[in-house]
């Protein structure tokens, strides 16, 4: 179809003349609705979006003095994130002289692991930089797979719940429907009930 032809019946129904393919030959274009084209793009790429799982690198600091309740709060802190989904990044920082006793250090991110190996794994052991030594923890297979899915449910139910203010967004119409009857049919029973003397 020449081009003067196809601009022609594009105006008559009052839609866009799209190019769709420019290094075709002969160039491909489609008559549409290039506003409408251009929103559902733009609203299918959001929705996948919202479906998707950004994974978090979370930090937890230590110290080589760090005391029990402390640590055992920060490992608490640490599984809720793994089990999140995210990573973790566990920093033992030392200061002054404490430097002189990296194995300290070292036994406290061992420790870490062994008490999180049910969760996750050591993406990245043990290492220095600087006066930090730290490694990166990562949710196992397992874990991350049930933190995906958590996020589809949660992306599937935000995408069947109406907007706040729309029709239908209070109560259920058949939770209110079903009370209307229960009050209705003791009524009912009352009527057709003898009455005693």
């Amino acid at each position: 179809m020449p081009l003067e032809a196809a601009l022609e019946r594009a105006r008559t129904e009052g839609l866009d003349l799209v190019e769709i393919s420019p290094m075709a030959s002969p160039p491909v274009c489609k008559i549409m609705d290039y506003g409408k084209f251009k929103y559902e793009e733009k609203k299918k790429a959001s929705e996948a979006k919202r479906a998707q799982v950004t994974v978090l690198l979370k930090e937890v600091k230590l110290r080589p003095k760090t005391e029990e309740h402390d640590y055992e709060f920060k490992v608490r802190n640490t599984r809720r994130f793994i089990e999140d989904g995210n990573k973790a990044k566990v920093v033992i920082q030392f200061r002054g002289r404490e430097i002189t006793h990296k194995e300290q250090g070292t036994a406290i991110l061992e420790d870490v692991a062994k008490d999180l190996k049910d969760v996750a794994v050591v993406e990245q052991m043990p290492r220095m930089e600087g006066r930090l030594m730290f490694m990166i923890l990562a949710p196992t297979p397992k874990v991350a797979q049930k933190a995906r899915e958590l996020v589809r449910q949660a992306a599937a139910s935000a995408k069947r719940t109406p907007p706040p203010g729309a029709p239908g967004a209070g109560k259920p119409a058949a939770a209110s429907d079903g009370a209307e009857e229960k009050k209705e049919a003791p009524a009912a029973a009352e009527a057709q009930s003898p009455t005693a003397p």
